[in-house]
């Protein structure tokens, strides 16, 4: 027999702004996700270095607190703890282009419905 996977519960929620990151929050705690908020990347990678193996997903901003944007936070994601699926949201059209091909991207404005849908998709498929 094989070891068990570990039990990803954890939704990381990278956000500077409070009012954004407070609603997709609560919108992923619907998914019975526990959250972790956090204003920047560098906060987030802190997260993951001690909690990555109860990481389901990461949803960032593009725009964050902190000398590394969500682009550079997805990179590092892909490298660090490919096994994480990020979602990317933006309201510039340009920013997908720099993306990793593993990153899920969310074109600004979005709907709380498209959140929980793009969401559940990404737990499932990591």
């Amino acid at each position: 027999m094989g070891q068990a996977r570990p039990i990803r519960s954890l939704a990381l929620v990278i956000e500077a702004d409070h009012d954004k990151r407070a609603l997709i929050s609560t919108l992923l705690e619907e998914t019975e996700m526990q959250v972790i908020e956090c204003d920047s990347a560098e906060a987030a990678l802190a997260v993951l270095h001690i909690k990555g193996g109860r990481v389901a997903i990461a949803f960032t901003d593009v725009e964050l607190a902190g000398r590394l944007d969500g682009i550079e936070f997805a990179q590092i994601l892909k490298s660090e703890f490919p096994d994480v699926p990020v979602i990317v949201t933006s309201r510039n059209p340009r920013d997908p282009e720099n993306l990793p091909d593993t990153a899920i991207y969310m074109a600004q404005p979005w709907r709380p419905l498209d959140v929980l849908i793009v969401a559940e998709r990404a737990r499932r498929a990591a």
